[in-house]
């Protein structure tokens, strides 16, 4: 996948700008697992996913995680260029959920283009309210859905993204997705059990009854 199908404005780009971004990206593969950028302590550049899953997090004083949203194929990671944005101040870490070929651009570069660029500076905000949106709609499903409603959507949604009912998920994992604790998810899980609804062993959570599930996630499904 080409540098340009990044990024809708590339045509008012000059040659010159067309040339510096496509000479500064440089081709990675991210491992699963991989942890590519460690909030605010980290300047990894402008991520472009040619393949693969990327999650974005964020972690609580108490070490607790919660993912915030995916990054797929064809999209763009703002947050990992965050010394490139003056408004961004707060952690955010980019994992690689699933091998990742990816395209970075260095931020020093981006930051330029912006500066040079009115397009270029808008597709960067509606990429930035975009990811304040994802964040925002997560607030409320925190504050507002019951967790039972929010860990049938988030198997669903798994299942979905995997493209099989069953599933390789330890309960600390879902915790980490969900932000609560793993001895929570655990009780849920039981309870999902219980109704018939998935079957739990150890590492492996099978979706059994999927309309089920899909009643009990209600609005907590994207």
């Amino acid at each position: 996948m080409e540098l340009k199908e990044f990024f809708p404005f590339w045509k008012t780009l000059t040659p010159d700008q067309q040339a510096r971004m496509t000479a500064s990206a440089r081709a990675y593969t991210a491992k699963k697992g991989e942890v590519l950028h460690r909030g605010q302590a980290d300047c990894l550049g402008l991520v472009c996913v040619q393949s693969g899953v990327l999650r974005a997090y964020t972690i609580s004083d108490e070490g607790r995680e919660i993912t915030l949203y995916r990054l797929y194929q064809r999209d763009v990671c703002l947050f990992s260029a965050s010394c490139a944005m003056r408004a961004v101040d707060f952690d955010i870490f980019i994992e690689a959920d699933q091998e990742s070929l990816l395209w970075i651009i260095p931020p020093e570069v981006y930051r330029q283009l912006m500066e040079q660029s009115a397009p270029a500076a808008n597709f960067t905000n509606e990429l930035m309210a975009g990811h304040f949106s994802d964040v925002m709609w997560l607030l409320d499903q925190v504050l507002n859905k019951k967790l039972d409603a929010r860990l049938a959507a988030f198997l669903l949604e798994a299942a979905d993204r995997e493209n099989s009912d069953s599933l390789s998920l330890t309960h600390e994992a879902v915790a980490g997705e969900l932000g609560s604790a793993r001895e929570v998810i655990s009780r849920m899980m039981k309870y999902l059990q219980s109704e018939g609804m998935v079957a739990v062993s150890r590492g492996c959570v099978q979706l059994v009854d999927r309309a089920a599930l899909e009643q009990l996630a209600g609005d907590s499904l994207r």
